[in-house]
């Protein structure tokens, strides 16, 4: 299989970007009409995007589709067309909850599953071509690369959409869904177009003619030997956790930054904004000393701190460090920098982000052949049950600790504090992640239920 370069990673980046500008849609654009034109309660959205995350458990079942097909493009755009569906039955849902709000409620659950359903198919198969064909020495700037055009088309989505839906009607609501949907999906056809190859290009070898092929296995089977691999298993618990403390701290840090610092509205939003800046900073960060740092890998320290992993520990560790700066402002600290504090908790989040994402492509390709898709699907569906319980723990803690605790500053530390505590784990947890040692018979498929016995691990830096 003949290496990505930049033009093919960018057009991996569309897909990315196609894929965001109708989640977008669904889960801030259609969030905002039912609490505000509709009057409906805000619960109603939260409980619907939460839905949209749940569905993708489906992750791992899209990825083996993949893996036993030997082909990632059917499923990119068989799932583009999906969420694009989705997108637009979810329009058209919340249009009809102003003249029967049952019956639309009902049309939103299916919509919103949908989406769930086609970011599953879609987004866990491109994320396996990018691991199969990205160099490693690429990786940390792919994703990077990837992930800044997914947030360029929250943006260009958000503000187009915001500019052809004034003044509002549901008519317009309904065209301007209908019109990203399709426009979506025809940039993704035309970006997947010849991108993977011919069918034997990413297809595991066939076996000798005089050996008969062996039946794929079933999805329980193949999903039971990926999870007794050890580096996968832990991985998946590292995912959860690390974005479980990432998303716990979203929804509460502008009402913090409103009830202890006495910021405005618009202030928060911009310490908001100021934090999605550190992100992409650190982003770019960990991009730039990947691509500094090729000539430097062979050097045993920076194996260890400069490597996808040491940038993923370390991502994590100055990420709890941040949150524990947010810890001792919320006690009683009024002169605090807050805004340096959290540009800083942006750049962690951001570098961690990116080491976590470049540690992902390598590893999907560790252990038996033919799993990478399920092993991307795994880790996909860790990080979206992460994220759907995230926004409910940060707020569901934040609002035991103030009921608990008289202090509204104290109340929001030992919410911080505890999100600072996941990531140290997180830390511990990446730290310890091993590379298994390549060995003749691992190059080939293993035999279900057996390992060689020469597969013990080596824990070496990414």
């Amino acid at each position: 299989m003949k290496p990505f370069g930049w033009f093919e990673v960018t057009r991996v980046g569309l897909i990315q970007a196609c894929l965001g500008a109708v989640v977008v849609l669904t889960t801030s654009t259609l969030n905002r009409v039912m609490v505000v034109e509709l009057a409906l309660p805000a619960l109603l959205p939260g409980v619907l995007v939460a839905l949209h995350y749940l569905v993708q458990m489906a992750r791992p079942r899209m990825g083996h589709g993949s893996d036993v097909g030997g082909r990632r493009t059917p499923w990119i755009i068989g799932g583009m067309a999906v969420l694009g569906l989705g997108g637009v039955v979810a329009a058209l849902a919340t249009v009809w909850m102003d003249s029967n709000r049952l019956a639309g409620m009902a049309l939103a659950v299916a919509g919103y599953a949908l989406v769930g359903l086609g970011v599953s198919a879609s987004g866990t198969s491109l994320l396996v071509m990018l691991a199969k064909r990205v160099p490693e020495a690429r990786r940390a700037g792919a994703a990077t690369l990837v992930w800044m055009m997914m947030i360029a088309g929250f943006a260009i989505t958000a503000g187009l959409a915001g500019h052809w839906l004034e003044p509002y009607s549901p008519a317009r609501l309904l065209m301007v869904s209908g019109t990203v949907s399709v426009l979506a999906l025809l940039a993704t056809l035309a970006a997947v177009h010849g991108l993977e190859g011919r069918a034997s290009a990413s297809m595991s070898p066939l076996p000798d003619p005089g050996s008969p092929r062996p039946a794929p296995l079933r999805f329980r089977q193949a999903l039971a030997q990926v999870w007794d691999e050890p580096v996968a298993r832990r991985f998946t618990i590292f995912v959860f956790m690390s974005m479980l403390a990432y998303s716990a701290q979203d929804l509460i840090l502008e009402p913090f930054a409103g009830t202890v610092f006495g910021f405005s509205p618009g202030a928060s939003t911009q310490l908001s904004g100021v934090q999605h800046g550190g992100v992409l900073a650190g982003m770019i960060l960990v991009a730039l000393a990947g691509a500094a740092g090729a000539r430097w890998q062979a050097h045993p320290l920076w194996r260890h701190i400069g490597s996808l992993r040491g940038w993923t520990v370390g991502g994590c560790m100055a990420s709890a460090l941040a949150l524990y700066g947010l810890t001792v402002a919320g006690l009683g600290n009024p002169d605090w920098p807050l805004t340096l504090n959290v540009f800083l908790l942006g750049v962690a989040n951001g570098a961690f982000s990116i080491g976590a994402i470049g540690s992902m492509m390598r590893l999907a390709n560790e252990g038996r052949e033919s799993r990478e898709g399920i092993r991307m699907g795994l880790w996909g569906a860790a990080q979206a049950i992460a994220f759907g319980l995230g926004g409910l723990i940060g707020t569901g803690a934040s609002d035991l600790a103030r009921a608990w605790v008289d202090d509204p500053g104290t109340a929001y530390a030992v919410v911080f504090g505890l999100e600072g505590s996941l990531f140290v784990l997180s830390a511990i947890l990446a730290w310890r992640l091993a590379r298994p040692v390549r060995s003749p018979v691992l190059a080939g498929p293993v035999r279900h239920g057996a390992m060689p016995a020469n597969s013990h691990f080596k824990g070496h830096a990414t």
